[in-house]
């Protein structure tokens, strides 16, 4: 009996379990889907040129591929099973909530079946996750934290241990990893791949029918094979591992990816497996070519931070998507639409992601959820932004990291909002040396908007923030102010909203 096996855009690699037993691959190219979130013009490259990559490797391979063009899903399936009637097909799990009931309900639709296994394209599954967090309807488990998991991941595994204990004698080495570049540090040369016809064709297409989606279509520098993401991988290990640990969290006016990976499309598409990323990395340690410091904190972002996301989403839905605990309503300013404020940090991290779709994961969490939650936009907004944005993004990626964590919309992630002041940027990076506000302000003319709404968040979600075990610090700063200095507070706020509003921040 013939296996068809039907895989999505994120699912590219031709190691997966079902393709073992399978000489028959379904690959649909859904065109209406791609205009649901006007995703940057880069993203829809990346995903339409890899997939029809993959699609002419596997019929390298010996697999016969029906690939198919259409406006919808469904208008693909009606294709399909009008050729292959009452056809069974076998698929991988979807991490984004919702996608496998869909595709059951268009498949079943037309007298076919769809049959889904473990989606091996994560180090862990669902079942482990689930028997360490506790039963999905137990209230007590609904709080999850990520370095328990973390720990438990390496444990399980044996990455980065030696009999039973961390190497090295700690679990992590952040310590090490919070230095900022000196002035003559020049970042690696990032690696470049020159479009094919493929892409070439694609860009074309994206260039013609996505022609009003936020972000530039040039400068595109994704790997969009295998083959391609083999050497990115091998690119980051030699060229940029080594520095990666400690400049992770730095920020500079010159530099987009300064030491990072890169690699995260790549992975979430399974061009790369995440374990291949992980022991490569590890093998880089041990060969003593990369420092401790740096391989820990990578493998952190891989096995610890990326799996826990997969896994506190697919928990957390669908009440996730919409979490907004603080009651945050307003909308996102035009800044992160032009880039045009003088905020020297917002600006380049907007920048970053309309040239690039992409932007560090400090920039994401420190400057772009940070400057939204400290604004009060709606966290639903933001991740929807982030969504349609970045090359990286799907649904079961962004809506943890920035409903959960940027925005503070649920407490699942976190006890406490990752708020922060000017004081954090000035620490980590060259922006405010270059910036017409002032760090060191709080009101008046040129006061750092960080600053004013970091002070103004904190009082309007006194409420709800002051009773919370880890906000002690934050609420005793609070009380040493005056009602004089919550004025003056308060009518900068108010100021510096409207002028974020008239697009004039």
């Amino acid at each position: 009996m013939t296996i068809t096996v039907w895989l999505l855009g994120d699912q590219l690699n031709p190691t997966i379990t079902p393709l073992e037993s399978a000489d028959h691959v379904l690959l649909i190219e859904a065109h209406a889907f791609a205009e649901r979130h006007r995703y940057h013009p880069q993203k829809l490259t990346l995903v339409f040129s890899a997939m029809r990559h993959f699609r002419d490797e596997l019929r390298d391979r010996g697999y016969e591929v029906t690939y198919l063009r259409a406006e919808t899903f469904g208008d693909a399936l009606d294709r399909y099973f009008e050729a292959n009637p009452g056809d069974n097909l076998v698929g991988l799990h979807s991490p984004s909530h919702g996608a496998d009931d869909r595709r059951r309900r268009l498949v079943e639709a037309r007298d076919g079946t769809l049959t889904l296994v473990e989606n091996d394209l994560f180090v862990t599954t669902r079942e482990a996750f689930d028997a360490w967090a506790g039963e999905p309807d137990d209230d007590e488990s609904r709080t999850f934290r990520q370095e328990g998991w973390y720990r438990h991941v390496r444990r399980e595994t044996g990455i980065l241990m030696d009999d039973g204990d961390p190497v090295g004698g700690e679990w992590n080495y952040d310590d090490q990893n919070r230095e900022t570049p000196p002035p003559e540090w020049s970042a690696p040369e990032v690696p470049r791949f020159e479009p094919d016809g493929i892409t070439e064709e694609v860009q074309a297409f994206v260039a013609d029918r996505y022609d009003d989606h936020w972000g530039d279509p040039e400068g595109f520098v994704w790997p969009v094979t295998r083959a391609e993401a083999r050497h990115a991988l091998e690119h980051f290990v030699s060229a940029r591992l080594s520095e990666f640990g400690a400049y992770q969290d730095a920020l500079l006016d010159d530099e987009w990816a300064l030491s990072h990976s890169l690699l995260s499309a790549a992975i979430n598409l399974g061009l790369l497996r995440p374990r291949e990323v992980v022991d490569a990395a590890v093998d880089a340690y041990e060969s003593g070519s990369a420092p401790l410091n740096s391989v820990e904190g990578f493998v952190r972002q891989i096995v610890g931070w990326r799996e826990f996301m997969r896994h506190v989403y697919r928990r957390s839905m669908p009440d996730l998507a919409t979490a907004n605990q603080l009651d945050q309503t307003e909308s996102l300013p035009p800044a992160y639409w032009n880039g045009d404020t003088d905020m020297q940090c917002l600006s380049k991290a907007v920048e970053h992601v309309h040239d690039r779709g992409y932007a560090h994961h400090i920039e994401r969490l420190m400057v772009l959820s940070n400057f939204a939650l400290l604004y009060g936009v709606d966290p639903a907004e933001l991740n929807e932004w982030f969504h349609l944005g970045f090359v990286d993004a799907y649904h079961w990626v962004t809506t943890p990291n920035v409903v959960g964590m940027g925005s503070f919309g649920s407490d699942v992630l976190s006890s406490k909002p990752y708020a922060s002041s000017a004081n954090y940027i000035d620490k980590m990076s060259d922006h405010c040396a270059s910036c017409p506000y002032a760090k060191s302000k709080t009101t008046g003319e040129n006061a750092c908007p960080f600053n004013t709404l970091y002070w103004d968040f904190l009082k309007r979600n006194e409420e709800t923030l002051r009773g919370t075990g880890r906000m002690g610090l934050m609420y005793s700063h609070v009380d040493r102010k005056d009602d004089e200095e919550w004025d003056a507070i308060q009518e900068r706020a108010t100021e510096l909203r409207e002028r974020a509003v008239e697009g004039e921040l």
